[in-house]
């Protein structure tokens, strides 16, 4: 790990972040495990591709400092009751202020990139933020938010996983259906992935399609970032 810990003041409360590199701003925005060495280590990548990559413990109100893995069940159970606890709009407006504080730290315009439960808030990030730029990854629960899909005014892309466990063909037909004429809104789908593709090392990492969102992903930023 090439980072370091810094602190982001918000309306509610001082908490931690992992921040790496320096440039345009990323906002990494964690899984439901927490910011743990998959996060950072998505920091550092964005570090080595020229931006400043911040992300930030979304689950300070509940529990400071979680970092859990997806390779046991006593693990995935925590990650479970603290999503069950977590309040998204809180974990939004902590976004918000971590896009301030990018704004100030990096060299240009921010944008957030966010996976599982990142994915949603990266949908709600640029629903209800200035965020230059979104990514949401394989996001849960989208499709419950659609009524704000009009006030996407900057570029989002979503990347959908065909067989996802968590998200049903049902909710992935409504999201497309809500925002397939968006023009700010870009949607990738993975037909025979599940839920979590792009998690090196996790049971559903399939490297091809995982490179081919990433691939997307970095041509996003450094269209919309550069």
């Amino acid at each position: 790990m090439s980072g370091k810990e810094v602190t982001i003041a918000a309306e509610d409360g001082d908490f931690a972040a992992y921040q790496a590199g320096e440039g345009p701003a990323i906002v990494v925005i964690q899984e439901i495990f927490g910011v743990n060495d998959v996060m950072r280590e998505l920091c550092d990548d964005l570090a080595e591709q020229g931006y400043l990559a911040v992300c930030p413990d979304l689950f300070w109100r509940l529990e400071p400092g979680v970092q859990l893995t997806d390779k046991t069940q006593a693990e995935w159970d925590k990650a479970f009751e603290l999503m069950g606890k977590f309040n998204p709009d809180q974990g939004v407006e902590d976004i918000a202020a971590v896009i301030d504080y990018a704004r100030r730290t990096g060299t240009g315009k921010v944008g957030a990139v966010g996976y599982c439960l990142g994915g949603l808030l990266a949908y709600l990030t640029a629903c209800r933020t200035d965020c230059d730029a979104t990514v949401g990854y394989y996001g849960v629960n989208i499709d419950k938010h659609l009524d704000e899909a009009d006030r996407i005014e900057k570029p989002l892309m979503l990347h959908i996983a065909g067989q996802d466990e968590f998200v049903d063909t049902a909710a992935q037909e409504k999201m497309v259906e809500g925002l397939k004429d968006n023009p700010h809104v870009t949607l990738h789908r993975y037909p025979e992935r599940d839920h979590a593709f792009a998690r090196r090392g996790g049971a559903h990492y399939d490297a091809r399609d995982a490179e081919l969102a990433n691939t997307r992903t970095r041509a996003f930023f450094q269209q919309n970032l550069g």
